[in-house]
């Protein structure tokens, strides 16, 4: 448990630190890539999936409760070699990724805490934490994150059953492909606690002209990634 809680902490945390970096590079007033454009975040977060996944090697780099779940209903007997899945082991992956993507998010917010203090726009500075929908319709939004999700986990299950050399750089151009492809309605969170564990990092941060932490949607990316992963892992069962 204890190896848990250490490689998938630090594993998130560097995913989210990258991943939100590379927002708010995009977003913020005044930074060095302001206005990148959605390609530069497809790319930036494919990329902070390769270095997070590379951290956690240990313990399968699940790094989304969305994966640990999609491995538990697909009948996985061990979640990484010499982690078998259990409660307490699933809780351990649940909390550890959740602690991990709030370290991420305040790193983040330390390494750009002048920009956010320069950015007059409370949407961009929420955008930087955490998905919102460019169209606001909760049940679609639903929808498309379960799609998106159950993508992204049938596909890392098949990569175990497919021997390959490509190894983390596989998952990290799934991501980049998911983002392009059906990132665009709602953010693409496919991950609870990359939209959760930031979003708390907003609610709690003394942050100068913060506006506020939109909850009223905070349940679409964190379900939504939960039934796609789950519905995933239990498709795979027929492959």
């Amino acid at each position: 448990m204890g190896t848990i809680f250490l490689y998938e902490i630090a594993g998130t945390a560097a995913l989210l630190l990258l991943g939100i970096g590379v927002v708010a590079n995009h977003l913020l007033a005044k930074t060095g890539g302001h206005g990148g454009g959605p390609l530069m975040i497809h790319w930036g977060w494919g990329l902070a999936v390769f270095a997070g996944v590379w951290i956690a090697y240990k313990t399968g780099a699940h790094l989304n409760p969305a994966v640990t779940l999609g491995l538990w209903a697909s009948g996985a007997e061990e979640y990484a070699p010499g982690i078998p899945v259990n409660v307490a082991n699933t809780l351990a992956y649940l909390v550890a990724q959740l602690i991990g993507a709030m370290i991420g998010a305040v790193l983040a917010y330390l390494a750009y805490k002048k920009h956010y203090d320069e950015t007059e726009d409370v949407a961009a500075k929420l955008g930087t934490f955490s998905t919102a929908p460019g169209i606001r319709s909760y049940g679609w939004n639903f929808v498309t994150e379960v799609i998106a999700t159950f993508v992204l986990v049938f596909v890392i299950i098949n990569f175990g059953h497919t021997p390959n050399e490509l190894g983390p750089l596989a998952v990290a151009l799934l991501v980049v492909g998911i983002g392009a492809s059906l990132g665009g309605p709602t953010g693409y969170a496919i991950n609870s606690v990359r939209d959760l564990g930031p979003r708390i990092v907003h609610q709690l941060l003394p942050m100068k002209n913060k506006g506020d932490s939109d909850w009223g949607y905070a349940w679409v990316p964190v379900l939504g990634p939960i039934v796609g992963g789950i519905l995933a892992g239990l498709a795979s069962t027929l492959f």
